[in-house]
């Protein structure tokens, strides 16, 4: 299957080319040609499998052409060793938890299978290729773990660029601290700028000439695929006559784009929401037509601090740029700090789960859009990452420490290393251009 670029529609490569280039040539976003239709009877049958055999059911109709059935089976079941469960925590509504990977977050989903896929399409390269990434959080942390490699002369090398004081502790440590393949850039700026220096690199001719690189951020089709697997998986697991409601805390739109990519497949669902903080370019969207991005702000959810979001243009492509066809199928919902904290203590003391900051945000819009719509709907609200990763958030709503994983904790016993970078292309370039 070839997929083409969200700026120009004749510009197509295949899987093997658009995993290891990033970004299209023209600075555009990969999508498939095509979605793939699943029949309601095939899903139906699809509920018995475990996630790995799961996950590897949906790939195949998009990577058959570019990756053998025995090297793609083997892939997913390597990538997802670890439970995803959906749990009730009350009546109508589920949490489907995609934190039990080895970073406690959802990326970890989407990082280990990109991984394989690239070292798959890689295979012995003529020169290293270095893996860009920019993070609000915790992608830097998944892609870092997925792609460590401590072997004297490694084939991919990763560098992360995370923006100096707005990501948590744990967060820095679990990028900051792998070393080997892996170096850790701490940018004077935010988020929107990491990403910006980012795409600037991939499109510097002069630099790719001489080096080869390509991004690990969810503008790669290859993190965005998997993310579609996990809804599957909770709408199969919810036994349910309706489809269900997914409340998506959104910030980059890579998580809420897979979902919808699921339920163009034919996966049920009755309607998603994009559950984002203050930073909300995208609910303003749908509710004006009017896309006006802005620098992004500083919040307690801070891995949705995005304030122009990628991902926006494939949902657009998706939708064939008609923003009331978008708007059949998706809502938004914009909520503060305050709101956040709010949502975490009362959820933790009428029914005794754990949510950490941006979990909440997806439940609190859940609420709201039930009482805007009287929906009878099942809900199900996507819990991005351990609420242990933000223990300062936690402890203050709930009033105590949420339980640490042991993941956790080793990471914040470590010493980490951090280059301090200027927010200057020159100064990134300078940077890469010395890796070793």
């Amino acid at each position: 299957m070839e997929l083409f670029s969200t700026k120009d529609n004749s510009i197509r490569h295949r899987w093997s080319d658009a995993v290891l280039r990033g970004l299209a040539p023209d600075g555009g976003l990969y999508l498939p040609v095509e979605i793939p239709h699943v029949p309601g009877a095939t899903f139906a049958q699809l509920a018995e499998l475990p996630f790995p055999d799961l996950a590897f059911e949906l790939a195949q109709p998009f990577l058959a052409d570019d990756v053998p059935t025995t090297v793609l089976k083997n892939l997913c079941a390597e990538a997802f060793t670890f439970d995803v469960p959906v749990r009730q925590i009350s009546e109508n509504t589920h949490i489907l938890e995609l934190f039990h990977g080895p970073t406690c977050a959802f990326k970890d989903f989407g990082a280990r299978f990109m991984a394989r896929l690239f070292r798959h399409f890689l295979g012995a390269p003529k020169r290293p290729l270095t893996v860009l990434v920019a993070t609000s959080g915790d992608t830097g942390s998944a892609v870092a773990n997925a792609f460590f490699d401590n072997a004297s002369s490694p084939p991919i090398r990763v560098a992360i660029l995370f923006p100096k004081g707005k990501v948590s502790l744990v967060q820095e440590k679990q990028m900051t601290t792998l070393g080997h393949n892996v170096t850790a850039y701490e940018v004077d700026g935010t988020f929107d700028d990491c990403q910006a220096l980012v795409k600037q690199a991939l499109g510097d001719e002069d630099l790719t000439s001489r080096q080869a690189l390509t991004s690990a951020n969810s503008i790669n089709i290859a993190r965005l695929l998997p993310q579609m697997f996990y809804y599957v998986h909770a709408a199969l697991r919810l036994n349910a006559l309706d489809a269900p409601i997914f409340s998506v805390p959104s910030g980059n739109l890579g998580n809420l784009t897979g979902g919808i990519i699921g339920h163009l497949m034919g996966m049920p669902a009755s309607h998603f929401i994009a559950a984002c903080n203050i930073n909300a370019p995208f609910p303003e969207y749908l509710r004006s037509g009017n896309y006006l991005p802005h620098p992004s702000r500083e919040t307690i959810s801070n891995a949705m601090d995005v304030g122009n979001p990628s991902n926006y243009l494939r949902l657009l492509s998706l939708y064939g740029n008609e923003v009331g066809s978008m708007r059949t199928t998706i809502s938004g919902d914009r909520i503060t700090d305050e709101q956040t904290l709010a949502t975490i203590s009362r959820t933790y003391h009428e029914t005794g789960y754990v949510l950490d900051p941006h979990t909440a945000v997806g439940v609190l819009a859940l609420e709201r859009y039930r009482q805007q719509t009287a929906s009878s709907h099942p809900g199900v609200v996507l819990a991005t990452a351990h609420p242990a990763k933000f223990a300062d958030t936690v402890s203050r709503a709930i009033g105590k420490d949420p339980e640490l994983p042991p993941q956790l904790a080793e990471a914040l016993n470590k010493e980490g290393d951090k280059i301090p970078l200027q927010n200057s292309y020159p100064a990134l370039k300078r940077q890469l251009e010395t890796i070793e």
